[in-house]
């Protein structure tokens, strides 16, 4: 019997039925549109919680293209869906540095049960499709080294911090999907996902950049946290879908966690510094406590650097977007809105 695993490990690549949980999010809508861009039939779910309809707008009109809304907790759709496709993105989880703050019990019971029920709806399923679950470099917990590997040991602090929730919660999915490859073989990658930018990402849910960008063009104070001597790396989502689809069609890479994302590193208070040169806004710099952003409980993270040779080495992938060059794009785009 020819297998979808059959025809990856020969190179060859059919237009395939794609799936994204979570497809309306901010990573989830730039895989439909890669995979569209492809040729593949692709069918997003989402419960617009975080996700927008706005982000897939641009695809509505296409007949390779479906989306439905749905909880994937109780989705009645989700079983046809499963035995139609050949390849799953699970991205639905509950994200964002304030709805994790402000709403922890949704992390827990969204991000587990969720990969739980997708997970164990796919081992039942007469059809086996590949499923990438996305993790996060959250995983990483509170281990401030300046380089984060997969072979780390993780830490995790014992008080209550409200981060804690999230980054266990995804630990949890790591684990759920080696679960479910070693029990009933299911083809299952696990990327760890660091910092990803770029077009659609909405800064109402504590991410950086599409903040600093907003405020520089509207030429409000970029507001940076305690001393902005955090230190971050950030991937373009256009590279990171690519980083994606390179690992879904590896078997190398199936069933252990890779870092995906960029290397470089740079600090938040740099980053803030490029945004207003590159811009050209008279924005200033306005320094704010953690406790005032976030809360008492909030407990921040020195650095968030990955290690890719892993990825690089089973993949070959190299980013194509520099910083400067999304930086230039979200600007451009910002301003044309701004002028509306």
């Amino acid at each position: 019997m020819l297998t979808l695993r059959n025809l990856l490990e020969a190179k060859v690549y059919p237009y395939m039925n794609i799936f994204i949980t979570g497809g309306a999010g901010f990573i989830g809508s730039h895989l439909a549109e890669y995979h569209l861009e492809k040729g593949d039939t692709v069918v997003t779910m989402d419960d617009l919680s975080t996700g927008s309809e706005q982000n897939i707008a641009p695809f509505s009109k296409n007949p390779r293209y479906r989306f439905e809304k749905g909880d994937l907790l109780d989705w009645e759709g989700l079983e046809r869906e499963i035995s139609a496709a050949d390849r799953i993105y699970h991205m639905a989880a509950a994200v964002g540095m304030f709805r994790v703050l402000q709403d922890p019990v949704s992390v827990t019971r969204v991000n587990v049960q969720g990969t739980e029920r997708l997970l164990e709806s796919i081992a039942r399923s007469q059809n086996r499709p590949f499923v990438m679950v996305a993790s996060s470099s959250s995983v990483y917990g509170f281990s401030n080294v300046p380089f984060l590997s997969e072979e780390m040991q993780l830490s995790f602090p014992a008080n209550n911090n409200a981060l804690i929730g999230y980054s266990v919660s995804k630990l949890s999915n790591e684990i759920q999907a080696v679960a479910y490859n070693q029990k009933y073989g299911l083809s299952v990658a696990i990327p760890r996902l660091f910092n990803a930018v770029g077009p659609r990402q909405s800064g109402n849910y504590g991410f950086v950049l599409p903040r600093f960008i907003k405020q520089a063009v509207s030429g409000a104070p970029l507001t940076v946290f305690d001393d902005g001597s955090q230190t971050r790396s950030f991937c373009d989502v256009r590279d990171t879908v690519i980083a994606l689809d390179l690992m879904a069609t590896n078997p190398a890479c199936w069933g252990q966690p890779v870092n995906v994302g960029n290397s470089r590193e740079i600090s938040i208070l740099d980053l803030a510094k490029m945004v207003i040169s590159r811009s050209g806004s008279a924005s200033k710099i306005e320094f704010i406590s953690y406790e005032k952003g976030y809360g008492k409980s909030f407990e921040h993270i020195l650095h968030r650097r990955p290690v890719v040779e892993k990825l690089q080495k089973l993949t070959s992938f190299l980013p194509s977007w520099t910083l400067e060059n999304t930086i230039d794009y979200l600007l451009k785009n910002e301003a044309s809105r701004h002028d509306i």
